[in-house]
């Protein structure tokens, strides 16, 4: 279960970087410092994720509902990852898209 929700969180702060367009190159070190962090991931690991996330087609709300499975009655642990997120957001330009997508993400991460 563990390897899941990693990839979910991993799919999650790629979604942001993905829909954007963003420098992959500028954001990688941050998305590798945060899956690091939270999963102990080495580098290679993280770039992996991250590159196979934005080439990848994806269902983002598959990728929240595991994360919500796991994590259902852990509002502390999905405030984490919602201020991760809000660090990729920060990391670059921020357009009102980039909130939009927030508050919907926030929304399905806190529906159970």
């Amino acid at each position: 279960m563990e390897n899941k929700i990693k990839k979910s969180v991993a799919t999650l702060l790629a979604h942001i970087i993905k829909i954007d367009d963003r420098d992959i190159e500028k954001e990688t070190p941050l998305f590798c410092k945060l899956m690091e962090i939270d999963f102990g991931c080495g580098p290679e690991e993280a770039k992996t994720f991250l590159k196979e996330t934005l080439q990848e087609e994806y269902d983002l709300d598959e990728h929240i509902a595991i994360i919500n499975e796991a994590l259902c009655d852990d509002k502390l642990s999905k405030m984490h990852i919602l201020e991760q997120l809000n660090h990729i957001i920060y990391s670059d330009t921020i357009t009102p898209n980039d909130y939009e997508e927030f508050e919907k993400i926030k929304k399905a991460l806190f529906s159970c």
